[in-house]
């Protein structure tokens, strides 16, 4: 078996990655991304929401799973999220969420989502 090469291995720590701003519209919500070949926000990431931070309405373009590592999350309907939960959000899926507490979540999207026109 040959050894992985170092270009071949990608690596981010929770604690020590950097985390990038995720709507600039929207503060308060970042994302760690490894695999920088996938789009921005899709892909395996891990997302940050700070306290008190409401998602952009969106529409999923494929289907969101996402785990609950810490925190809260709140969908606009009600439904709150907490550690432990993982969650299936089928593709046009459309919502916003808030966290009061701040959250962090693992994530996988196929693509990036659609932020919905005033009125969807």
């Amino acid at each position: 078996m040959d050894p992985i090469a170092e270009s071949d291995r990608l690596v981010a720590n929770v604690k020590t990655g950097t985390f990038l701003p995720f709507d600039s519209a929207v503060p308060g919500m970042s994302v760690l991304q490894v695999d920088h070949d996938a789009p921005f926000g899709a892909g395996f990431h891990i997302f940050r929401m700070e306290p008190g931070t409401t998602t952009t309405p969106h529409e999923h373009t494929s289907n969101e799973q996402f785990f609950v590592i810490e925190g809260d999350i709140v969908d606009h309907d009600g439904v709150a999220y907490g550690p432990g939960d993982i969650v299936c959000l089928r593709k046009g899926t459309k919502h916003s969420s808030y966290s009061e507490n701040g959250c962090l979540l693992v994530v996988h999207l196929g693509t990036p989502e659609r932020p919905l026109e005033a009125g969807e």
